[in-house]
C-alpha cells in the first residue's frame, strides 16, 4: 500500500471499525449506565445459544414497531427471518447491535452478556457484525487494501505507517480472498467491481474483524442469478463457523439455505419452522406470501 493510500486508511480508520455496526460511527468515551467493554472470545454459550431475545418491546411516537419479540439462535447456525416490510426486523437487528435501545425486554450474547448495557461500538469489537442491503467498501482502494484495513489491529496513524502483515494476516487475508470469490480480484479497485463483488467484499471485511455472529439484511438484493448462487453457496461455507441472521425476499434463496425461518408481523414472532413449514402456515401466506 503506498503512503497515500496508507494515510487515508488512519484517517478511515474509525468508519471501517463501524462497519460491523452498520457504518455508524460512535465518538466520545463510555457512556453513564454502559457497562465495560467484555473482550472478544469471552462468550458463553453453554445454554446453547449465541443470540437470546425475550419479550423486547419498542415503540417509536406511540407506534409498536417490536410487540413482545422473543427467539434464540445456536451457535453456527444459519437462521432466515422474513416477513412483510414494516415486521419489526430492521429495528429488530438495531436493537441486537445497540443502534435502538428497547422500552423493555431482554437481548442477551451468549448467556451471560447483556446486549442492552453496551454501545455499538463494544457491542462490534465483541463479535457482532453487521451489514445492510447497501454496500459500504472504499471504492479507491483495490479489494486487497479494503480487507487490509478491515483487520482489528491499532489503526492510529504512526502505527499505519508503518504497519505490515505479518505471515498469520497474509493467510487470514488469502483465506478470507478465497471464501468471497475475490481471490482473483485482489488487485483491482473496489469501484470497478459488480454489485455482487461489492457485497461480497463488505462480508469479508467483516469476517477480517472474525465476527461470531453476522446480521446481514437483504444481502442477494439486485444481484444477478449467478451471484445469487454464489451468495448461497458462500453463506453455507460460513454455517458452523459463524452464527448468521439473513433478513432476505427472495424465496429462492432462502430455500437454497435455510433449515429454519422465522417470520416476523406486527414486531412479533408469527410463525418459525422449515421454509417449508411457514409456506403452507394460513397466517403466513395471508399476512406475507398471497395465494
Amino acid at each position: 500500500m503506498t503512503p497515500d493510500l496508507m494515510e487515508e486508511g488512519a484517517r478511515r480508520a474509525e468508519r471501517v471499525a463501524a462497519l460491523a455496526r452498520g457504518g455508524a460511527t460512535e465518538s466520545g468515551g463510555r457512556q453513564a449506565g454502559f457497562s465495560r467493554p467484555v473482550v472478544r472470545g469471552e462468550v458463553d454459550t453453554t445454554h446453547g445459544r449465541i443470540l437470546y431475545l425475550e419479550d423486547v418491546n419498542v415503540s417509536f411516537d406511540g407506534f409498536k414497531a417490536i410487540n413482545g419479540l422473543s427467539l434464540d439462535i445456536a451457535p453456527g447456525e444459519l437462521r432466515c427471518i422474513i416477513g412483510p416490510n414494516g415486521a419489526g426486523k430492521t429495528t429488530m437487528m438495531d436493537i441486537i447491535t445497540g443502534k435502538t435501545r428497547p422500552d423493555s425486554g431482554q437481548v442477551f450474547f451468549g448467556s451471560t452478556i447483556d446486549l442492552l448495557r453496551y454501545r455499538e461500538a463494544d457491542i462490534a469489537a465483541m463479535g457482532i457484525g453487521r451489514k445492510f442491503q447497501k454496500p459500504t467498501v472504499f471504492e479507491h482502494l483495490s479489494v486487497f487494501e479494503n480487507l487490509e484495513l478491515a483487520l482489528a489491529t491499532d489503526k492510529g496513524v504512526r502505527h499505519s505507517m508503518v504497519f505490515s502483515l505479518t505471515g498469520e494476516e497474509k493467510d487470514r487475508l488469502g483465506e478470507v480472498l478465497q471464501t468471497i470469490h475475490l481471490a482473483d480480484s485482489a488487485a483491482r479497485l473496489a469501484g470497478n467491481l459488480s454489485h455482487g463483488q461489492k457485497q461480497w467484499l463488505e462480508i469479508g471485511m467483516l469476517l477480517m474483524q472474525d465476527p461470531k455472529l453476522l446480521l446481514l439484511d437483504e444481502p442477494v438484493a439486485g444481484m444477478t442469478d449467478e451471484e445469487t448462487e454464489r451468495t448461497a453457496q458462500l453463506f453455507l461455507s460460513l454455517k458452523g463457523k459463524h452464527s448468521l441472521m439473513v433478513v432476505e425476499h427472495d424465496m429462492s434463496f432462502i430455500r437454497t439455505i435455510s433449515e429454519k425461518v422465522t417470520v416476523l408481523c406486527d414486531g412479533s414472532v408469527l410463525a418459525e419452522g422449515t421454509l417449508d413449514q411457514v409456506q403452507a402456515d394460513e397466517r403466513v401466506i395471508e399476512v406475507y406470501l398471497g395465494r
